[in-house]
C-alpha cells in the first residue's frame, strides 16, 4: 500500500509535528507532502522520509513571512500531486485536510481544529488592535472566503480524527461532519518527575500567538506577585514584552531537555488562552507538577480539578491570579499528578491510530463517519 502524509508545514516541533512524528516512526516508508519544509528543524523521525514541497518552498526567506502567504495555501495544496497513493493521512490545523485525492483512494484527517483564524477568532489575529482600521477591513474578506473554501472541501476527507471532544464539536459545526476523538501523543516516557522541590515560579511553554491570552499570564502573575518564565516564540513576543515587568522572563526558544527542566523546577504551569487540546499541560503533569488552566476546551479533558491541577472559570487575571495562590497553597501528589499524564503517552496513540487506520480500510464504502 502507497501512503502519503500531509502536513501544513513543517518549520517546528509542536503538537501537530509530533503526531506526525508517531505516524512516521509507524509508517515508515511513506511520504510526507507540506507547504514549507525548513531543514532540520523537525525530528529526524520526518526527516528521514521523502519529504515534497509546494512552490512556497522556492520563495526567497520565505521562514520569516510564510504565514502572511496564507491566501495563496488553498491554491497551493490543491497541486500537491496524490495520484499514485491508495492512502493520505493529512495532519491538518489550516488547509492541507483539503488535498484532492484520487478516486479509489482513502482520506483519513487528524484534524488539530478548523482554521482559527478564519472562523472564530478574526478579531484576535486581524482585529483593528493589530491592523488598524483599513487592514482589517482588507483582511475580512479574504478570511469569510477562506472559511467558504475551508467548508465547501471538507467532503473531500473520507474519515475525520481529532484530538478531543471540543474539537470534533467544532468540526461538527462547520464542517458538518463527525470525529473520532484520539487524544495526541505525549512523551511521557521523556518527561518525568525529579527529587527536586519546586521553584516559586509559573512557567508559560507556548507559541506567542494572540489567542494564548498570554497577556493575561503576565497580569495574573503580576497580581499574585508570583515570578513567571516564558518559554517559546513568535510574532506576539514584542507586544507582550512592552507589557511585562521585572517578574518576567522571555526565554525564547528552548531544547526539549530545557523545557523538562523547566517543567521540574516550575511551582506550576499556567495556560490562559482556550486550547483545542493543549500538550503542555499534558508534559507539565508528567513531569509531576500542577497545571493552572483556563476550564474550557481541552483543558477540561487533560486536567483533573484539585488532582492535577486549578480549572479557572473566568478569563480574566483577577480569576488567574487567585487560582495561582490557591495551587501554591495546595498539597499536591507529584505520583497522583504523573499517573494521570501516563494515560496520553505515545505508544497508546500510535496503537488507537493503527487500529482506527485498518478499521477504515477494511470498509471505506460502508462507514458513517
Amino acid at each position: 500500500m502507497r501512503i502519503a502524509f500531509v502536513h501544513d508545514w513543517l518549520t517546528g516541533m509542536r503538537g501537530g509535528e509530533r503526531v506526525l512524528e508517531v505516524l512516521c516512526e509507524r509508517f515508515p516508508d511513506a511520504d510526507v507532502f507540506t507547504l514549507l519544509h525548513v531543514r532540520g528543524s523537525v525530528s529526524p523521525a520526518i526527516e528521514r522520509h521523502r519529504i515534497h514541497t509546494s512552490l512556497l518552498q522556492h520563495l526567497p526567506g520565505v521562514r520569516r513571512y510564510y504565514r502572511e502567504c496564507l491566501p495563496l495555501f488553498p491554491a497551493l495544496v490543491e497541486l500537491f500531486n496524490l495520484e499514485r497513493f491508495d492512502l493520505v493521512l493529512s495532519s491538518s490545523h489550516c488547509v492541507v485536510k483539503s488535498v484532492l485525492t484520487r478516486p479509489g483512494s482513502v482520506h483519513i484527517c487528524y484534524c488539530h481544529t478548523p482554521m482559527r483564524y478564519a472562523w472564530d477568532q478574526f478579531d484576535a489575529y486581524f482585529g483593528r488592535e493589530r491592523l488598524g482600521r483599513v487592514g482589517t477591513r482588507v483582511m475580512r474578506p479574504v478570511m469569510a472566503g477562506l472559511a467558504r473554501w475551508d467548508r465547501d472541501t471538507a467532503q473531500r476527507v473520507d474519515r475525520y480524527v481529532t484530538n478531543s471532544q471540543h474539537v470534533a464539536g467544532r468540526i461538527r459545526r462547520y464542517y458538518n461532519r463527525e470525529a473520532t476523538v484520539v487524544h495526541p501523543p505525549v512523551n511521557t516516557d521523556f518527561f518525568h518527575p525529579n527529587s527536586a522541590a519546586p521553584e516559586r515560579f509559573a512557567l508559560v511553554v507556548s507559541a506567542l500567538v494572540p489567542y494564548k491570552r498570554l497577556d493575561l499570564a503576565i497580569e495574573a502573575c503580576r497580581l499574585a506577585h508570583v515570578p513567571l518564565k516564558i518559554v517559546g516564540s513568535g510574532p506576539d513576543r514584542a507586544r507582550l514584552e512592552t507589557r511585562a515587568g521585572s517578574n518576567v522572563d522571555f526565554l525564547g526558544r528552548q531544547s526539549d531537555e530545557q523545557i523538562r527542566e523547566y517543567y521540574q523546577r516550575a511551582s506550576l504551569t499556567l495556560m490562559t488562552g482556550e486550547e483545542d487540546f493543549g500538550i503542555v499541560p499534558v508534559e507539565a503533569q508528567a513531569c509531576g507538577r500542577p497545571v493552572v488552566a483556563l476550564g474550557r476546551g481541552g483543558a477540561c479533558e487533560t486536567v483533573v480539578p484539585g488532582v492535577t491541577g486549578i480549572l479557572v472559570e473566568e478569563q480574566t487575571a483577577e480569576a488567574f491570579a487567585g487560582a495561582i495562590a490557591q495551587a501554591l497553597e495546595r498539597p499536591f501528589d507529584p505520583e497522583a499528578i504523573r499517573r494521570h499524564a501516563e494515560r496520553f503517552g505515545r505508544a497508546r496513540f500510535g496503537d488507537e491510530m493503527a487500529a482506527l487506520i485498518a478499521s477504515t480500510l477494511e470498509s471505506p464504502g460502508t462507514a458513517t463517519w
